[in-house]
């Protein structure tokens, strides 16, 4: 009973959860367009995520799992599906994920035949996956009713149903950690529990065994996914766009969202996006987009690009942006390899490397 009333009121007085209003990007989060200033590694045609077992980069293209070693890329294997995560485990092998509804264990990244499979009736949109302390596995399950592709009609329907399962190779077990989350993508190791990224409610939550998720960062003004451990401890944390004031009014509009989703082609919703610029039919943001044809650094963002670093705590230290007026949007995938960090820009299609060296330095002055 006084839940429902806080959000009446919250509703009536345009707080909480019903404001429109958008934390501003400042302090470790303040722009700069050093993704642009990134080499292109790898063109691909679809992208999704990375691993490394520290001489290997492994790059998931659609159903394609390819291998990168200094030359040129070499495909390992073809799936029947589109692999939607992956991860290195700590014996040399590779989990891979297909069509967020299954996970393969493969002994080595060129084993024929997988060691174990988790084909979890419960598994719907599996889009990252992460090594866990006690030899088993942490997937993120964006949604339980919304594919892993189909992560715009989860926001737009306002959806809550995401989970965290622990997959057991020895046991070949599913246990379920968390329900209930707004759209999980992404998840690390973290103390005795799993940091897990909340992409709808904007922050990360710790997960651990018989406890409520709990808050670790908040108030982003992006929609998180997948963390990796970075050197010396801490994070790297993507995000693969950012919040504006037009979506979050049009999230609190549900009549206006029923008729967008029944009426318009769903790559003109008023909805984040990971690519855009490319048709005049994209719905214009709430204030102008163009100075003399060129496209304001400032204006509010249908797609960005962005990758935090975070300290051991999950407290931002840095971030590197890629703005409106850059093109290395939809950052999906970051990972440390020897002294580069390497990423994915799902929309543009790119594979990233960018030098570590001096990166702290640069921006923790």
């Amino acid at each position: 009973m006084i839940a429902a009333v806080r959000e009446f009121a919250n509703r009536f007085l345009g707080r909480g959860e019903a404001t429109i209003t958008v934390p501003s990007f400042d302090g470790a989060l303040k722009p700069n367009q050093k993704l642009e200033a990134a080499d292109t590694l790898l063109t691909c045609e679809a992208p999704e995520d990375l691993a490394t077992d520290g001489r290997n980069l492994f790059i998931a293209d659609g159903p394609r799992l390819m291998c990168l070693n200094g030359g040129s890329p070499s495909e390992i294997r073809t799936f029947d599906r589109p692999i939607s995560a992956l991860c290195v485990l700590p014996e040399g092998g590779l989990a891979v994920a297909l069509g967020g509804r299954e996970v393969r264990l493969y002994a080595s990244p060129s084993a024929e035949q997988p060691s174990v499979t988790f084909a979890d009736a419960a598994f719907n949109a599996v889009n990252a996956l992460a090594p866990a302390g006690d030899n088993t596995l942490i997937a993120t399950d964006g949604s339980a009713t919304c594919g892993v592709d189909d992560w715009a009609r989860d926001l737009m329907e306002l959806n809550r149903s995401g989970r965290v399962f622990r997959l057991d190779p020895g046991s070949k077990s599913v246990t379920a950690l968390a329900q209930g989350l707004g759209h999980a993508f992404g998840a690390c190791a973290h103390g005795n529990g799993v940091l897990v990224s909340e992409s709808w409610r904007h922050r990360l939550v710790l997960v651990t065994p018989g406890a409520s998720p709990r808050i670790v960062l908040a108030h982003l003004p992006v929609y998180p996914s997948r963390l990796t451990g970075a050197a010396g401890g801490g994070y790297w944390l993507t995000a693969f766009t950012a919040r504006t004031q037009l979506i979050e009014f049009v999230l609190r509009e549900p009549a206006y969202r029923r008729r967008m989703m029944t009426e318009i082609d769903p790559a003109y919703w008023v909805a984040p996006r990971l690519r855009s610029g490319l048709s005049f039919k994209e719905p214009m943001q709430g204030a102008h987009i163009k100075t003399m044809g060129v496209i304001k650094p400032w204006a509010p963002p249908r797609s960005y690009g962005l990758v935090i670093r975070l300290n051991p705590d999950g407290q931002p230290l840095y971030s590197l942006h890629s703005r409106v007026d850059g093109v290395n949007h939809g950052i999906v995938a970051a990972i440390e390899m020897g002294d580069d960090l390497v990423l994915i820009a799902k929309g543009p299609g790119r594979v990233l490397r960018l030098p570590l060296a001096g990166l702290a330095e640069e921006f923790c002055q």
